[in-house]
Order: C-alpha cells, then structure tokens, then sequence
C-alpha cells in the first residue's frame, strides 16, 4: 500500500489533536485519540471540504461527532467529556482544512475553533463582542469540564460575536501559540 498525503495529513491531524485534548483528568494516549477520530469516519478519505457538512447542518452533526466520541470513550474506560471531545474534533478538522489550504471555503469557514482556557481567558480581557462575563464564565467553568448544552452556547455567541466572518477568526486572540 502506497503511503499518501491524505494518510500523512490524517496522522498529522490524529496527532494534533490528541495531544491537544489530552489533558489532566481525561489522558488518553495518541493512538486512542486516532481510534476515537476514526471511529466518527475521520480518516485519510476525508480529504475535502467537499466530504465535510454543509454550514447548516454542521452544529447537528457536530453533537452527533461528540456523543460518538463520548459514547465510545466510556467504553474504552476514558473520561471524556463534550467539551474534550470537541477539542479532538475541532483540532483534527483545523490541523485538515483551515490550515491545510482550504480556509476560504464557505464549509470550512463555519468549523468550530479550537475551545481553551487561553482563548477564554483573552476573549474575556479583551471583551470581545461586548461579552466579558459570558467568556470569564465560561473559563471558569473549564472547557475539559463542558457538556453538550455549554458547549453548543458557547459556539453560539462565537458565531455571534463573529457577526458572520469564519469562525476561525477567533483565534486572533489565542495567545498559546507565543
């Protein structure tokens, strides 16, 4: 079998994530994060904003992503929670296609950022959207700690606050890259 980019971006994107998502209270290892991922059908196939959801339909299918990596992290013995869950779906599809060359299409742009403590921390200092309290709550809460509810209100006052330009703009303000 010939090794391809569409597999060499899939590892890539499977190891990204997983480092990104494992954190205290819900480790799990690079190889367990790649079965989780692939266990919602991402995989080297998934090569294309094309295969990807349509704007509309992507908070459905995204619910439906994080209760399949739930479910079969509980099955596996693995803490995992909506909101860590998102930040291996989200990572996986940033590291795949915003990143990967594809930013300016329509399906791309309406992917959830990456959600973290640092983001939270800067939207919040910098009162981004009017939305202080909202984003220092949030943080308080802890994105590792989200369930489905707080996770879906906290992408809905982003793509509020975003007033209409891609969702990865957001993170002009994650500071962790520094």
């Amino acid at each position: 079998m010939t090794y391809t980019i569409h597999q060499h971006s899939h590892n890539f994107s499977a190891w990204a994530a997983s480092r990104a998502a494992s954190v205290i209270g819900s480790r799990f290892t690079v190889e367990q994060g790649k079965g989780l991922l692939e266990s919602i059908g991402f995989g080297p196939s998934l090569d294309s904003p094309v295969k990807i959801p349509e704007p509309e339909k992507l908070d459905r299918i995204h619910r439906k992503w994080r209760h399949g990596i739930v479910s079969l992290g509980t099955e596996l013995e693995l803490v995992i929670t909506h909101g860590v869950a998102a930040k291996l779906i989200n990572v996986y599809l940033k590291s795949r296609f915003v990143c990967g060359g594809f930013a300016d299409s329509p399906k791309v742009q309406a992917l959830h950022p990456p959600i973290d403590r640092v983001l939270l921390e800067e939207l919040a200092r910098k009162d981004f959207g009017g939305k202080r309290k909202f984003w220092a709550q949030a943080n308080k809460c802890g994105w590792s700690q989200f369930d489905s509810a707080t996770y879906e209100e906290l992408i809905k006052e982003i793509c509020e606050a975003l007033n209409g330009r891609p969702l990865w703009e957001i993170e002009q303000f994650w500071k962790g890259h520094q």
